[in-house]
C-alpha cells in the first residue's frame, strides 16, 4: 500500500449568517480558527491557495468570500478557479493552477457538481497524483467539499426519514480517501441515521460525521487529528453482529447491532488503519 504524502482538511461547514432564506445571504463563512489550520499546514501566508467554488449555485460571491478570508489571515496569493463544465476541468490555466497551487479549497454547496464537473478530469488526475507524492500539498473543503473527498459519497437524504432504508443516497465522490464516508453539518441537520445507514451499505468503511465549525487535519492516508469548536463522531461497522440493510425493501426500518460509535472533539486523534481513538487530557490546550 502507497503511502499517501499531503494531507485532507475535510470540514463539517458552519451555521448560516444572516436571516435570509436566499442562498447569497447564507453564505457558508468558516471561522479563522479552522481556515488558519488549513493555511499552517499549506506552508504558511506565502502560500498558493486556490479556491475551488463548484459546488456552489453562486460561485462568484462564495470565491470573494474565501479570497476575504484568507486575505484576512495574511495570505496573498489566492485566486479562484470558477469550474462550471467538464470542458472547463480541461483548460490550462485549470491544469496550471492546481498544478501549482499549494492548497486547493474546495467551497460548500451540492456536492454532486464536484464529481460531475471535476471527478475524471486531467485536474482530477493531478490533484490525486499530487495528494500522493507530495509532502504539504493540502487539499481542504468544507460541507460539500469535504463529501466529496470519499469514494462512497453521501449525495443526499432525509434526516427526517433516519433509520429506514432509503434515507441515504450514495454518489461516486473524488476517491481521495476511499476508506471513510464524509457526513457535514452533522449536529445541527441531524444526520446520525444517514451515516448510521451509509455504514450499513459499506460496513468495511468508517463514517465520518463533522459538526459545523469542525474538521479534521487527515495526514498520510490515516492518522486524523479534530479541529474546532465541535465534534467529530466516528462510525465504525467493522464489528456489527446484526445488519439487515441488504435484504430489506425501501422505507423499511432497519436494524443495526453493535456499531461502535466515537465522539471526538478539538486535539483527539483517531487512527483509521488501527481503529484506535487517542483522547487529549482533559487539561490540554484548545488547538
Amino acid at each position: 500500500m502507497q503511502t499517501i504524502k499531503g494531507t485532507l482538511i475535510p470540514i463539517g461547514g458552519n451555521e448560516d449568517k444572516g436571516i435570509e432564506a436566499d442562498e447569497i445571504y447564507t453564505l457558508e463563512f468558516i471561522e479563522e480558527g479552522i481556515l488558519s489550520h488549513v493555511v499552517k499546514e499549506a506552508g504558511g501566508t506565502k502560500a498558493k491557495i486556490v479556491v475551488i467554488p463548484t459546488a456552489s449555485s453562486i460561485p462568484d460571491e462564495v470565491g470573494e468570500n474565501y479570497i476575504t478570508a484568507f486575505s484576512t489571515l495574511g495570505c496573498k496569493d489566492v485566486e479562484v478557479l470558477d469550474i462550471r463544465s467538464k470542458k472547463d476541468s480541461e483548460t490550462d490555466r485549470a491544469i496550471n493552477l492546481v498544478k501549482q497551487a499549494n492548497c486547493i479549497m474546495f467551497s460548500g454547496g451540492d456536492q454532486s457538481k464536484i464529481t460531475d464537473k471535476i471527478g475524471g478530469s486531467t485536474i482530477h488526475d493531478i490533484m490525486m497524483e499530487r495528494y500522493k507524492n507530495e509532502e504539504g500539498f493540502v487539499i481542504a473543503g468544507t460541507s460539500a467539499g469535504a463529501m466529496a473527498m470519499a469514494n462512497e459519497m453521501i449525495a443526499g437524504g432525509s434526516a427526517t426519514e433516519s433509520f429506514v432504508k432509503g434515507a441515504v443516497r450514495m454518489y461516486k465522490g473524488l476517491g481521495l480517501i476511499p476508506e471513510l464516508v464524509i457526513d457535514t453539518h452533522f449536529i445541527r441537520r441531524g444526520r446520525f441515521g444517514r451515516q448510521s445507514e451509509a455504514v450499513a451499505k459499506f460496513p468495511h468503511l468508517l463514517g465520518i460525521g463533522l459538526a459545523e465549525d469542525t474538521g479534521m487535519i487527515i495526514k498520510n492516508g490515516n492518522d486524523c487529528t479534530v479541529i474546532g469548536s465541535g465534534m467529530a463522531i466516528v462510525f465504525d461497522g467493522s464489528k456489527l453482529t446484526h445488519n439487515n440493510e441488504r435484504v430489506l425493501a425501501e422505507g423499511t426500518p432497519m436494524t443495526i447491532a453493535n456499531l461502535t460509535v466515537h465522539v471526538l472533539s478539538n486535539g483527539d486523534q483517531y487512527d483509521i488503519k488501527n481503529r484506535k481513538v487517542t483522547v487529549l487530557p482533559i487539561e490540554a490546550p484548545f488547538i
